[in-house]
């Protein structure tokens, strides 16, 4: 089985952000964005999935949403190039976690056809410091740059920090899932022959 890693960098006017993703890893995770809560949720993600990555991220302009931006697409775009060439895959995931009163389901297809359909139920307008647009901005732009098919909901909850807690870890799961290697199938799991 080839190893499955990529690192992606991303250099704007407004951001440095260095990815790398080991997609058969253990769960580690180092990640310095200066932003807590964004660091939290990225090490959820790399916890659960069972992936390794190591992510630095600087803003050059100060502004929180082109950094948490900008690192929400290095990430996906590290994710999909190491999941290449995505054969002999279980394809399909689906996951639904909850968070004390909360409840999240993902369920994602790493076909290479990028949609998104996402409801987090956020009520507040900040969440640890976080507006609620960036975090919502953080998902959109981590799941349409990880060039997969990914509908992500928040079924219910009262405590926003545990919707987006438990929509994460959904997602990690569901990714986890979906990625493993099937010991029976060859080739593209498609009937296309090719994702």
């Amino acid at each position: 089985m080839e190893k499955r890693r990529a690192a992606v960098r991303r250099t704007t006017n407004e951001t440095d952000i260095t990815a790398s993703v080991d997609i058969d890893g253990t769960g580690k995770c180092a990640v310095n964005t200066g932003i807590n809560f964004l660091d939290h949720m990225i090490t959820s993600l790399a916890k659960h999935s069972m992936m390794d990555f190591e992510i630095n991220a600087r803003s050059l302009d100060g502004i929180q949403h082109h950094l948490i931006e900008d690192t929400a697409i290095s990430l996906g775009q590290a994710i999909d190039k190491a999941s290449e060439p995505r054969q002999g895959i279980t394809r399909f995931g689906h996951a639904s976690v909850p968070m004390d009163e909360s409840l999240a389901e993902a369920t994602l297809d790493m076909i290479r056809r990028p949609y998104t359909k996402m409801s987090l139920m956020i009520t507040g307008n900040s969440i640890e410091g976080v507006a609620t647009e960036d975090l919502v901005h953080f998902f959109q732009s981590l799941l349409s740059n990880m060039n997969c098919c990914i509908h992500l909901t928040v079924r219910y909850g009262e405590n926003d920090h545990h919707k987006v807690e438990a929509a994460v870890k959904s997602l990690a799961v569901a990714i986890r899932m979906a990625a493993t290697h099937d010991p029976v199938r060859q080739g593209a799991p498609s009937t296309k022959g090719a994702m």
